[in-house]
């Protein structure tokens, strides 16, 4: 299974493996990209066998020739650990993978589709080698997994259609917790990302009457920057100390414009935290009824929204009600059973799962 520690692919992986244990399915992390905290090694070392490849993640590249060799890199370590499956976590390192074993192609977010959400266009010149080794990477796997209905929709109007597209949504691995709550509103992201949406946030916190702190990089890997200047900014938090925080925080926003599922809301949903989500076919498809919505260029009405939820703790507890009970729909046992049967179906040479 192919992993990265710079975003949610990592949580995704730790927890998904984790899960398939029971099923009999032993994982090893083929790691890209930049080297992960000590704290992820052990945490990999744990659940499964971490090998990091010297290879970079195609969206922290500027041409494709500098992700030539990454399905080679995989399909070698695969040979050599004996593997029986791979499970791809970008679309690109299945484009023209030489194997014999099943390939599973997750698409948790593209550059295509980012650039259909966050910019409202097509990619640019420059980067059109991302579309056609995503489409080669789809035409190569045996299934191709996305982790909602609408980034799959989003996923097909970029592409055209997919062989073979499943839907199988991300879970969390945290227990729900009844932690009492504590007054203040809490966004987490990679606010590097233009999708994140961070400004908005940091223009909502000037608004509102509690302390609305965000965490997460403001840094990213091609020097990309985002600054606070309202919101109070907590920094790039281990996974321990994140989820600490989420159950704290009465109120959790986020206001993307591009999630493909969004983690950090199904976390707080666990936590019990009122939601407060920007109105993205994603969110309403996963938090409809069970949170509430705003439009995701009005830094105004998140503000309306956080301090609504702060006067009323009626409504807020209510509202913190939903979002648990809708979060107990994506356990990780329901994931690893979905992705069992995916992994079984797409193998003419029989790979089976204890879960069959």
């Amino acid at each position: 299974m192919t992993v990265d520690a710079i975003g949610g692919v990592w949580r995704y992986a730790m927890d998904l493996a984790a899960a398939l244990k029971p099923n009999n399915i032993d994982v090893v992390f083929a790691g890209l990209g930049p080297t992960p905290t000590d704290d992820k090694v052990a945490e990999a070392g744990r659940i499964g066998k971490l090998v990091w490849l010297d290879a970079p993640l195609d969206w922290t590249v500027e041409g494709e020739e500098a992700v030539a060799e990454v399905p080679r890199l995989i399909a070698d370590l695969a040979r050599r650990e004996e593997a029986d499956l791979l499970h791809l976590n970008l679309p690109s390192q299945a484009a023209g993978i030489e194997t014999d074993l099943p390939v599973a192609v997750v698409c948790h977010s593209c550059v295509v589709t980012w650039f259909a959400a966050v910019r409202g266009s097509e990619v640019p010149p420059d980067w059109r080698w991302h579309y056609r080794l995503n489409q080669a990477g789809f035409t190569r796997a045996d299934a191709v997994i996305a982790p909602s209905r609408s980034h799959a929709r989003a996923m097909e109007a970029a592409y055209g259609p997919i062989g073979g597209l499943h839907v199988v949504h991300n879970a969390s691995s945290l227990e729900a917790s009844d932690e009492p709550k504590q007054d203040f509103v809490l966004g987490a992201g990679r606010w590097w990302d233009d999708g994140k949406n961070g400004a908005v946030l940091d223009k909502a916190a000037a608004m509102t009457r509690w302390t609305v702190a965000a965490a997460g990089a403001t840094t990213g890997p091609n020097g990309q920057t985002m600054r606070f200047r309202h919101a109070d900014h907590r920094g790039e938090l281990s996974h321990e100390r994140m989820s600490a925080l989420t159950r704290q925080a009465a109120v959790v926003a986020s206001p993307s414009l591009y999630e493909p599922f969004g983690l950090a809301a199904l976390e707080a949903a666990r936590a019990g935290a009122a939601l407060v989500l920007s109105d993205i076919p994603t969110y309403r498809e996963i938090w409809d009824g069970a949170a509430l919505f705003a439009e995701p260029h009005r830094p105004d009405v998140f503000a309306d929204a956080f301090n609504t939820l702060a006067d009323d703790p009626q409504l807020r507890a209510a509202f913190g009600r939903k979002a648990r009970a809708r979060s107990a729909g994506f356990s990780v046992k329901a994931q690893a059973e979905a992705m069992c049967s995916v992994y079984s179906g797409m193998s003419a040479r029989g790979f089976s799962t204890a879960a069959e």
